[in-house]
């Protein structure tokens, strides 16, 4: 079988035809005789390039990898969005707020709540209170998807008016039901861009006790309302930062459910 043959076969490549010569070649090298020492000495000296080699190349690795930990630390540090934690709500208003910081600035104030009825009916004898007795009115709105999103009702503050007042009212124009503010629930905010416009708003949000009325439609803006009872009102709300004022709403509840009863202030039917 012919040696050049078969580099051809194997690869076709110059390269594989040079290696088979060098394989010929290499008996005869063999034979030429070396001081045993001066091979020895080759190898060390081969060896030893080897391992210098490897050393140095291991090291320049741990030094790159130390230096690329210390860019992106000073990347990170240097640049919020390059932290690697999950870009929050909040995060993401703030961005808007600062990438439109060229449009001019409006401040609006809102407030609403729940307006809540069995508060007193929900006490037992023993003083627990069932929490499934406990109903809140929420408002389902219309999205541009076409789903209907559930949330409290809550509408712009008007000159003069407090926030106690602003609950109120507006919770009787968007459900229909007039109620009482008993305390307060907690405050959100938020940025947004409209119509050319950097809106910061913030939401006063309450507790209210039923005190007279009943549904209606009559609000352009509501699609539907719905009386929900509270132990499921978590589930039920569309938006994060309400879904947190409920669970505040859950931890207060027995309280004010206790106080009601006490108070004899049952809900008028």
């Amino acid at each position: 079988m012919n040696t050049n043959d078969s580099a051809t076969t194997s690869s076709g490549s110059p390269r594989s035809t040079r290696r088979r010569s060098q394989q010929d070649e290499q008996p005869q090298r063999e034979n030429q005789r070396r001081p045993k020492n001066a091979k020895n000495a080759k190898n060390n000296r081969k060896g030893k390039g080897r391992g210098n080699q490897q050393d140095q190349q291991g090291e320049s690795n741990r030094n790159n990898r130390g230096s690329n930990r210390n860019n992106r630390s000073g990347a990170n540090r240097n640049n919020p969005k390059r932290t690697g934690s999950r870009r929050t709500k909040q995060g993401k208003q703030n961005r808007t707020h600062l990438e439109h910081s060229d449009l001019p600035l409006s401040v609006e104030t809102s407030a609403g709540g729940l307006v809540l009825t069995g508060l007193a009916e929900a006490v037992r004898p023993n003083g627990s209170v069932d929490m499934s007795k406990i109903y809140a009115a929420l408002i389902g709105r219309v999205d541009r998807r076409g789903r209907l999103l559930w949330s409290m009702p809550k509408g712009h503050v008007e000159e003069h008016e407090s926030h106690h007042s602003t609950a109120e009212r507006e919770v009787w124009e968007e459900t229909g039901i007039a109620g009482t503010v008993i305390d307060e629930l907690g405050t959100i905010d938020y940025w947004f861009v409209s119509e050319g416009t950097r809106i910061h708003k913030t939401v006063h949000h309450h507790l209210l006790r039923y005190v007279d009325g009943q549904f209606n439609d009559e609000d352009p803006e509501v699609t539907e309302v719905t009386w929900v009872p509270v132990n499921h009102l978590v589930e039920r709300l569309a938006y994060a930062d309400e879904r947190r004022l409920a669970r505040r709403a859950l931890d207060t509840l027995p309280k004010h459910a206790r106080a009601e009863a006490e108070a004899g202030r049952a809900t008028p039917r």
